[in-house]
């Protein structure tokens, strides 16, 4: 029997189609982080959005060093803000709640997550102290270079300090299509034109209605290049939502599209045969 382990599509399929919470104005308008509002906090939220936050430093009120934020290293505790939302990633469960600025101030709603086991208890113990120390207020310090800096500090006195490096819509300057990819789990060779030998990841195009039932898929055949952010495991079926951009000034061995991984929503162990 197949173990089939589905994560999370219906969340995948609902935030195509996210939008921003309303609330009522306080003294000083809030900005949701990656929105639009005219108010001194815009420039703020556009660098928040334009980035993913990658976690560089974490000390507690006294000053030491935090090490529950840095049990992955390889990958850190990354943030990302868009439409009144902050995403957390590079923990063992998707994690996401609100997020809004006010002048130097931002305010973190609770954290809600996906429910999936995860055997690493360093990496759960990296949850739970994200969980603990991102939700509520924080002043917010940025230093603007390249790469740019943010430094959130709690009420309880926790600073945690992140380093900026540009999102795909960032580089390519443009809004993304939104896809669905079955991938294979295996590879399988291809003919590339500069890469005679290569192995291609083999794909077909998913597509959903909004209640998250498959409507219909196109027909296999091979990738002939990598997708950004995919880190694709020899025997394991996926299936993946990406970011489809379309490429500006595409060199004469490139595709004219590029892929970047936005989640995986479905895996798959397939026995070999």
């Amino acid at each position: 029997m197949k173990p089939l382990l589905i994560l999370v599509l219906p969340l995948a399929l609902a935030a195509c189609t996210a939008t921003p919470h309303d609330a009522s104005p306080p003294a000083v308008t809030p900005t949701p982080v990656g929105g639009t509002a005219a108010t001194p906090a815009r420039g703020l939220a556009g660098t928040l959005a334009a980035h993913h936050w990658h976690l560089d430093a974490a000390t507690s009120a006294d000053g030491r060093r935090m090490e529950p934020p840095f049990a992955n290293p390889d990958k850190p505790l990354q943030l990302d803000f868009a439409d009144g939302r902050v995403a957390v990633g590079n923990t063992c469960n998707r994690m996401g709640g609100e997020a809004a600025l006010a002048g130097a101030r931002l305010a973190i709603g609770q954290l809600i997550s996906t429910q999936m086991a995860c055997a690493d208890a360093a990496l759960m113990a990296m949850e739970r102290a994200a969980g603990t120390r991102l939700a509520g207020d924080h002043a917010v310090t940025l230093v603007a270079g390249d790469p740019p800096r943010l430094e959130l500090v709690n009420a309880a006195g926790d600073t945690l300090a992140f380093i900026g490096t540009a999102t795909a819509q960032t580089r390519f300057g443009m809004a993304p299509e939104r896809v669905f990819l079955e991938v294979a789990a295996e590879r399988v060779d291809c003919h590339h034109p500069v890469m005679p030998d290569s192995r291609c990841l083999q794909v077909r195009e998913l597509q959903y209605d909004a209640a998250g039932l498959r409507t219909g898929a196109g027909a296999w055949g091979p990738l002939y290049q990598e997708i950004e952010g995919y880190d694709h495991r020899a025997g394991t079926r996926t299936v993946v939502r990406l970011d489809r951009y379309q490429r500006r000034d595409v060199p004469a061995d490139a595709s004219a599209v590029a892929y970047v991984l936005d989640m995986v929503v479905e895996s798959e162990l397939v026995p070999a045969d």
